[in-house]
This record gives C-alpha cells, sequence and structure tokens, in this order.
C-alpha cells in the first residue's frame, strides 16, 4: 500500500520544501501536500513524478526493504498497483537504493499506464512476454509484440499501452 507520508519524510531528508518539490516534479503543491498527508492517491504519472523528483526507485515506497539479501524468491516479489488502475508492476529487484529498476508490467487488455505522455530521468529498455505493447514515444508509435523489444531514453515523453484482447506482460529495466 503506498505512503504518502513516506513523501514527506523524504523530501525532508533531501532538505526539499513542499514548493521545492513540487516545481521539480511538475506538480501543483497542493496536489503534493494531499498526497503527503494521505487525502488523495497519486495516479501512476504523478507517482512517476514524484519518484523521479526525489531520485527514489518506484518500489521504495511500498512494503518494508529488504536490505540482507540480493534475492527475491518467486512467491515473495510486491506488486504495485494504485487505486483505479488495471496496471500492475511486478517487482524483480529487492529494494535497495541502486540506479537499476527491474519490473514486470502486467496490463490488462485496452488499458493504457498513464493518459498522458510522462517523461523522466534515465533510460528505459522493455522486452514483451505475452500478447501485444504499443509504446508511444515523442510522436512515434511503435507496436510490439511477443519477443520484441526496444530501449530508449526516459527524457523522452512516453507511454504505454495494450491494444491486444489478451494481458500484455513485459519485463522493463529503468537506468537512474
Amino acid at each position: 500500500m503506498f505512503n504518502g507520508a513516506e513523501v514527506r519524510q523524504i523530501r525532508k531528508q533531501k532538505q526539499l520544501t513542499l514548493q521545492q518539490l513540487a516545481e521539480k516534479a511538475n506538480l501543483s503543491p497542493s496536489l503534493l501536500s494531499q498526497i503527503e498527508r494521505g487525502l488523495v492517491d497519486p495516479t501512476i504519472s504523478t507517482f512517476w513524478k514524484i519518484c523521479s523528483a526525489l531520485d527514489v526507485p518506484i518500489n521504495h515506497f511500498f512494503g518494508p526493504k529488504n536490505e540482507e539479501s540480493p534475492v527475491i524468491r518467486k512467491n515473495e516479489h510486491k506488486i504495485i498497483q494504485l487505486r483505479n488502475t488495471n496496471v500492475k508492476y511486478h517487482v524483480l529487484t529487492p529494494i535497495q537504493e541502486g540506479k537499476i529498476e527491474f519490473v514486470l508490467v502486467e496490463i490488462e487488455p485496452g488499458q493504457t499506464v498513464v493518459n498522458e505522455l510522462i517523461s523522466h530521468s534515465g533510460e528505459e529498455c522493455g522486452y514483451v512476454l505475452k500478447g501485444e505493447l504499443t509504446v508511444i514515444l515523442g510522436e512515434r508509435e511503435y507496436h510490439l509484440r511477443e519477443g520484441d523489444s526496444m530501449g530508449f531514453s526516459s527524457s523522452k515523453p512516453h507511454r504505454f499501452l495494450n491494444p491486444g484482447e489478451t494481458v500484455s506482460l513485459s519485463i522493463w529495466a529503468r537506468a537512474t
């Protein structure tokens, strides 16, 4: 479960004011305040912006940190699913303060990860395990099928959607 109070805690550890973080994440201070106080859950797009602005991995806000083992066993992966979405992120790397995030993205048929294009720091590369995935990257659309892969700079505006009739499963690595 997402914990907005942890956003405030990290913001203060990094000595950022609410206004500074809002500017860095390109969000309104009032929305950020509501998220920190647990009054609203962020959209996936907003969540990515907060993580990027705080320079923390997406799995940082979900569950306890496992600093003793670099291994996550088959049935121990955390699943991130924000309310009101049909997208699940299966976290494949332990929560560490590293520079690489590795997730299995599960998107239901006809669903999109976010409605608007997003950009953030880093690079991404992905591989489609099952189904179809459309990646909108800037002005172009790339239609990927099982076995296809791609990579790009995360600073280029992008979004993912599943145009197919079955669940889309893809593995993505993001380096910051």
